[in-house]
């Protein structure tokens, strides 16, 4: 019966299809709710170091009962008081008869709010991190795998000079790398709360220890320091600035969009059957048409990445609306947003992961696809070839000009193949350069410093020597190495 009751329920499909158990765990209740207390544990902690009458029985019977939270009772005190941070002090005390009068002591609710929800944006970004780096590190070995092979580069979707496989992934690790950055600094950006009651002024702390300023102060501090952060906000409102979670969200956002490019780029190459993502032996790509392989992966990121870019018009908002020293009208917002934008960053990096693993790449295909612009793209190595050979520049753009524009004919009105090279061997003006056509129309005389810029991305002089050692051996110390050192791409 139980099962079935919650089937009537919604349930965000962030949680119950995609994102990781890790970051589905890191904003729980669970999470949350433990937090609270162990902050609550802190305050009086750093209370009683100060000189504030809390005994040590009433900080032993607050820890030894951090995490036996009674979840229903709590739900029950928040129905009668309409207050969710009062319901979970009042189930605290009652496990903590002892220590009752002292939890909570001198605190506003956005003591436990807000500093929570700065421990779960921190530890979010370091979930993110290391799986980011994860995908930076096989789009490496993707890039240069491919370093040499050619491929046609596309300016708005038409045929445009050679690049490489690897070039082309050495793109989307740039702009990666770019978020990584972002991320990284937006975690290294965030401080605690901490102690700063009910306006921001510590009023309330002033005079617990009677207007003693020194001791306010090194409360604050010591409170940070048992929560896991190196600095607290200089000043605050009731609650912590909204633009820090503008921030972010922007680097999440930013994210989107990158991964939203990226698995554009792959869904288009998959159309022209040049790359594919992963394909499972048993999966099937349509109900209905049975040989299709469909990009699924990469459009699921697109998806969701649409909807981790539209969810930074939240913070921006709600940022832009805060009256004075707070209002309400965040929380509810922020209970969404919040944790959406981290579920959604969190599923499109592990499916990207997924998909950068196991790219396939068709260089039949691909040659296939040269083969059939090239022709074109070598009209200007032929015309230098000719003059080299003593031919006039001006009568030799003559005739490839009027050669080219009866082979797009044949190409465009008769769906035939590229047959310029045929006309050119065919012309007697040509005679001359014939025994050099086919050096002249070897791709990797046209995709330029496309290799060398693939190397030159992944060397020492990019990433710092240790880094680059570290980025070449394997396991979790290299995805962090590209974690701390990925600024260096930059330089």
């Amino acid at each position: 019966m139980e099962a079935a009751d919650e089937t009537m329920k919604y349930r965000s499909p962030l949680v119950s299809r995609y994102a990781s158990k890790e970051m589905a765990f890191n904003f729980s209740d669970r999470k949350k709710f433990s937090t609270w207390r162990k902050l609550w544990i802190y305050l009086a902690q750093a209370e009683k170091t100060l000189g504030l009458p809390i005994t040590d029985a009433q900080v032993q019977e607050m820890e030894s009962h951090a995490d036996d939270i009674d979840f229903v009772m709590a739900a029950e005190e928040e129905r009668k008081l309409r207050h969710d941070v009062m319901a979970h002090v009042h189930t605290f005390a009652h496990c903590c008869p002892t220590a009752a009068p002292i939890i909570h002591l001198g605190a506003t609710s956005c003591y436990v709010g807000d500093n929570t929800d700065l421990i779960m944006l921190r530890d979010g970004f370091d979930i993110l991190l290391p799986k980011l780096a994860r995908v930076i590190d096989r789009l490496m070995n993707f890039a240069e795998k491919y370093a040499d092979l050619p491929t046609l580069g596309y300016t708005h979707y038409q045929p445009a000079q050679l690049t490489t496989v690897g070039k082309r992934a050495c793109l989307w690790l740039q702009d990666l790398a770019m978020d990584m950055r972002n991320l990284q600094r937006a975690r290294d950006d965030l401080r605690f709360r901490g102690v700063k009651g009910t306006t921001g002024t510590q009023a309330s702390f002033l005079q617990l220890f009677q207007g003693d300023h020194d001791k306010v102060e090194e409360l604050d501090r010591m409170v940070t320091e048992m929560a896991g952060f190196k600095k607290a906000y200089l000043v605050t409102g009731q609650t912590y600035s909204r633009k820090v979670d503008v921030d972010c969200l922007s680097s999440l956002a930013s994210l989107g969009a990158t991964v939203h490019k990226i698995c554009t780029d792959i869904r288009l190459l998959a159309n022209l059957k040049e790359i594919e993502e992963p394909f499972e032996k048993d999966q099937i790509g349509s109900s209905a048409m049975a040989y299709k392989r469909n990009p699924m992966r990469a459009e699921r990121c697109c998806s969701l990445a649409r909807h981790l870019v539209a969810l930074l018009a939240n913070p921006l908002q709600t940022a832009s609306v805060q009256w004075l020293e707070r209002t309400l009208d965040d929380s509810a917002n922020r209970r969404i947003s919040l944790p959406e934008s981290f579920l959604t960053a969190d599923i499109i990096l592990t499916t990207l992961q997924n998909i950068t693993e196991g790219l396939v790449v068709y260089p039949k295909v691909i040659e296939r696809h040269i083969r059939h612009e090239l022709p074109f793209m070598a009209t200007e190595n032929i015309i230098m070839a000719m003059v080299k050979a003593g031919g006039n520049r001006q009568d030799c753009h003559e005739k490839i000009r009027v050669l080219s524009q009866e082979a797009a004919a044949v190409v465009k009105q008769e769906g035939g193949d590229n047959d310029l090279l045929a006309r050119v061997q065919q012309d007697p003006y040509f005679a001359p350069i014939l025994c050099q056509l086919d050096a002249l129309l070897e791709p990797k005389t046209f995709i330029g410093r496309a290799p060398q810029q693939v190397q030159h991305l992944f060397s020492p002089a990019v990433f710092c020597p240790h880094c680059f050692s570290a980025i070449k051996s394997v396991g979790r110390a290299r995805r962090r190495q590209v974690v701390m050192c990925i600024f260096l791409f930059f330089r």
